[in-house]
């Protein structure tokens, strides 16, 4: 039997990555979708994908550090799913600034409404429905850098520290409505999110050095991180809740280097 069939989810950032790949497993696995991004045609491609796999999808275009959007996605998705029991917070940026170097506020403020503030917005809104599904559970997509400081990324390493903290503030005020929450923090991802933002000059560097600084040699696929989304807001999962889950190929067991 696939393990999430009649689980309503809604799964941001869904035209690339990680977002998709979560998005195109729940579906592989039964569940039912609204999908939301940026990119209309992206979106649709990931929409397209999911439906041939047997599942009902809600593709709903969406800036989530636009308040009027979050509450767009929740009432679209709503009123096509007919309720929520999952969702996963997938969308995200990164970006490049230090203190001394190259102090960009605008670079922090970006990343903290993409990462931190657009989470607590969509899920405020999200809660009073997730509260009365089935099964109900919320995933954020965080990362190994919330867990420990990184250099040139200090913007996002303390977005995704905060975002750890929502997670489990959540966690603990939910748990008494059965609604878990959990945070998922890969390391190196194969992905378009350094890309598409310009915060690595050479990709390919970067991903052959994830080869020596991840003890199991290679960077992670966005499959891997999806696969363990899927357990998480799954009924297998039913006692997990307020945990910030690594997926990093051993990184977070190495010194810095």
């Amino acid at each position: 039997m696939k393990r999430l069939t009649g689980k309503r989810a809604l799964v941001t950032g869904a035209t690339s990555g990680i977002g998709r790949a979560i998005a195109l497993r729940f579906a592989e696995e039964g569940a039912n979708l609204a999908i939301t991004g940026r990119r209309r045609e992206r979106l649709d491609e990931t929409a397209e994908r999911a439906r041939a796999a047997g599942a009902e999808v809600v593709a709903i275009a969406a800036e989530h550090t636009r308040g009027e959007d979050n509450e767009r996605a929740v009432n679209e998705a709503l009123q096509g799913l007919g309720g929520l029991d999952v969702l996963v917070n997938a969308a995200g940026v990164i970006g490049n600034d230090s203190i001394l170097d190259s102090p960009k506020p605008d670079e922090w403020r970006r990343i903290m409404d993409a990462n931190l503030e657009a989470v607590y917005d969509l899920t405020r809104r999200a809660a009073p429905s997730l509260v009365h599904g089935r099964g109900p559970s919320i995933v954020n997509l965080s990362s190994i850098a919330g867990l420990r400081p990184y250099p040139t990324i200090l913007s996002y390493c303390v977005s995704k520290a905060a975002l750890d903290m929502l997670t489990q503030c959540l966690a603990l005020e939910l748990a008494p409505r059965g609604v878990r929450v959990n945070a998922i923090c890969p390391g190196v991802v194969v992905s378009e999110l350094h890309t598409a933002t310009g915060a690595v000059a050479d990709y390919a560097a970067f991903l052959e050095r994830a080869k020596s600084t991840h003890p199991l040699g290679r960077p992670g696929q966005p499959e891997e991180i999806a696969a363990l989304a899927t357990f998480l807001v799954s009924d297998e999962a039913g006692w997990i809740t307020g945990g910030l889950h690594t997926i990093d190929g051993g990184r977070t067991l190495t010194s810095f280097r």
